[in-house]
């Protein structure tokens, strides 16, 4: 019976056009993996950039609503206040109406306070205390919106965003390289992201003395004050994210206090503590007063206008910005075509023979 089937035509061709099925479906498959395999992947910062788990978001949501709670915050939110200030001064240079903005880690509104109706017509304001929400102030006549929120976990739709800005926020985020990103997708074409986190300088003096002292106590070194970003972080990351004519430039805060004490409370006072998994329960009473004594002999210095010694805090503030692309951005000129050299810059009054006087408009006056 075997052997009828296969000397029969008709089964001999219905076994064959099996096998060529299965053969088929084997090529596609096989085809299918290649072309998935070699499609180039779009580059994103979370592509390029490791992320690492860092800080205790859990421990910094509570030490922000902690110093929030407090009824002497006012006093020491100096520093945020100032830095938001310079932030929303960047903004009113953009010569431009947002319609939809968002400030991420907003706490008290340290830069939607200053926007105006005819910069900014709506802002969300996002952040993980709710008492900094409560006690946000937004700029007389702008719409705003509130939303208690996480902020390394904000959503917001594609294209949605004219305007994303945060100020002193961003420095506590484990996956920076995924915030960018995200940022990248929320904003419209041509939209703005503008920032600013504490640079690697900052509390230098007082890492410094809390390093020198515990060396001295305990014959080792404890990580008390949180890492911070550096200026070629920034810059690697808006370039791996897409983002077009970036900026990013640096300032440098410096201010006196009494003592090492009162740089310490007031650090505690702002919820600026250290968030690290790897940060020690406690500081050590005796490593207190050898980095307070060894703060006041290294930096301290008599103050005449107060009549009193001080020891100086330095706050590295790095403040950067990036575009989403759009067609209407100016592009640079292809290498290669420009038409002078700048080793001919010492004559440049023979090469332009003929100046014009241009007459300024009241907008270029602004």
């Amino acid at each position: 019976m075997a052997q009828t089937q296969l000397l029969n035509p008709i089964y001999r061709i219905r076994k064959l056009k099996t096998t060529l099925n299965s053969i088929k479906n084997i090529c596609n498959k096989q085809f299918d993996r290649y072309q998935s395999t070699n499609i180039p992947k779009k580059k994103t910062a979370s592509s390029v950039y490791r992320t690492m788990n860092i800080f205790d978001r859990k421990a910094k949501i509570l030490q922000k609503e902690r110093s929030a709670q407090s009824e002497n915050y006012d006093q020491s939110e100096y520093i945020k206040e100032e830095v938001g200030w310079r932030t929303a001064d960047r903004i009113f240079d953009i010569k431009r109406t947002f319609k939809n903005a968002v400030e991420l880690g907003a706490g008290r509104g340290y830069v939607s306070r200053h926007f105006l109706p005819d910069c900014v017509e709506k802002v969300t304001l996002c952040d993980c205390s709710q008492t900094n929400l409560g006690k946000a102030i937004v700029g007389e006549g702008v719409q705003f919106e509130k939303m208690l929120i996480d902020e390394e976990k904000f959503d917001f739709p594609a294209d949605s965003v004219d305007l994303l800005v945060s100020s002193l926020a961003l420095h506590w985020i484990n996956d920076l390289p995924g915030c960018f990103d995200k940022v990248m997708h929320c904003l419209k074409p041509d939209g703005v992201f503008m920032a600013c986190v504490f640079g690697g300088d900052t509390l230098m003096e007082l890492r410094q003395a809390l390093q020198l002292a515990e060396t001295e106590r305990l014959g080792g070194v404890y990580p008390h004050i949180s890492p911070f970003t550096q200026i070629r972080d920034i810059g690697g990351l808006l370039n791996a994210a897409g983002f077009t004519l970036q900026t990013v430039d640096v300032d440098s805060l410096t201010v006196w206090y009494p003592s090492a004490w009162h740089v310490m409370r007031d650090v505690r006072a702002q919820g600026e503590a250290n968030a690290a998994h790897t940060r020690p329960l406690r500081l050590a009473p005796r490593t207190q007063f050898a980095a307070a004594a060894i703060y006041d002999e290294m930096y301290g210095k008599e103050i005449p206008e107060r009549g009193s010694r001080g020891v100086p805090a330095t706050f590295q503030i790095i403040n950067f910005v990036g575009w989403k692309p759009d067609p209407t951005q100016p592009k640079p000129m292809e290498r290669g075509t420009a038409e002078l050299s700048l080793k001919d810059l010492d004559k440049i009054d023979e090469i332009i023979k003929e100046t014009t006087k241009i007459e300024l408009t009241e907008d270029d006056k602004k």
